[in-house]
């Protein structure tokens, strides 16, 4: 009887790039939709990995039967795609107009300078990505903000900056 020996070797880049090349192929490959699209796929793969990298341009083309050009036209078209990996959490604040009658705008404020960021984008230290929302479905908890998906109405600024600080300190072991 023979055991396996094999010493266990962390990730190469190598190895990552085709496992990263593997979960592309799995997210296009296998999407449940009914007629697979260009659109469809780059949706897929940015469910699957939360991001579009640039080696899923070409796949998609493969799949698709299209070009690397048509691929990233559809892909830079829409704004919600993104090119980079995700923050650790994301931060939302609603700013339609129930949110920006009672006070979003101080909401915003104090996020976006706990975050230390002039507007939507990733931090620094990639602990929470920051996006404006046009509307979290929660007008009459106005105004709304959302990290990781979990709602907070009827939220103050200094409310929103607690949340924030607590996000870090649940992350750094600390406050900052």
């Amino acid at each position: 009887m023979s055991s396996d020996i094999t010493p266990k070797i962390d990730p190469t880049p190598d190895s990552e790039k085709q496992d990263l090349k593997d979960r592309i192929n799995k997210a296009v490959t296998t999407q449940k939709r009914p007629t697979v699209t260009v659109l469809s796929s780059l949706l897929s793969i940015e469910d699957e990995l939360g991001y579009i990298p640039d080696e899923a341009i070409s796949i998609v083309a493969e799949y698709n039967n299209s070009t690397i050009n048509e691929v990233w036209g559809v892909a830079s078209f829409y704004p919600n795609f993104r090119f980079d990996p995700p923050s650790k959490n994301t931060v939302e604040v609603c700013w339609g107009p129930s949110c920006h009658l009672v006070g979003a705008t101080d909401v915003i404020k104090a996020v976006l300078d706990e975050l230390e960021l002039d507007g939507e984008g990733d931090t620094i230290d990639k602990i929470a990505t920051f996006k404006f929302n046009t509307c979290l479905g929660a007008c009459p908890q106005a105004p709304v903000m959302s990290i990781n998906h979990r709602m907070y109405g009827k939220i103050s600024a200094k409310q929103a900056k607690s949340h924030i600080l607590e996000l870090r300190k649940n992350i750094n072991g600390s406050d900052k």
